[in-house]
């Protein structure tokens, strides 16, 4: 085959993206992975263990989906705090929710609330407002 000079590409033409083997990465790179990173986290779902898809039902606790977005809220929050494991409190309700697992393990309301009222093994505590 013939190769005509209009068909040769320079390698010099070609650039590669995203860093280089060897290259170190500038910060405005790391930061922006970083932030990629915590958003895609922060993303997944928030979920009910067993115990605590029980307890809601066992008393009768139905979350609105703002309540479900708000709840989400506070463990993004939590997360970006470095929490372990939170007491969430909402609307006469309490949830002490698994942070790192994103994971509801209790929720409680009103009664219960005023019936037990001492939490232990939770690291922080939050408030959400405006639901």
């Amino acid at each position: 085959p013939v190769k005509r000079p209009d068909m040769i590409i320079s390698p010099h033409a070609v650039r590669p993206s995203g860093p280089q083997p060897g290259k170190a990465v500038s910060r405005g790179e790391d930061a922006a992975f970083q932030k990629h990173l915590e958003r895609a986290l922060h993303t997944q779902a928030l979920r009910f263990s067993a115990h605590a898809a029980k307890r809601l039902e066992s008393r009768n606790i139905h979350l609105t989906p703002e309540q479900e977005r708000k709840l989400q809220e506070a463990v993004d929050t939590a997360a970006s705090k470095g929490a372990r494991d939170s007491l969430i409190l909402m609307n006469r309700l309490a949830f002490i929710v698994n942070i790192k697992n994103r994971t509801v393990i209790t929720a409680m309301d009103q009664s219960q609330l005023q019936e037990k009222g001492i939490f232990t093994n939770i690291d922080s505590a939050l408030i959400v407002t405006d639901v």
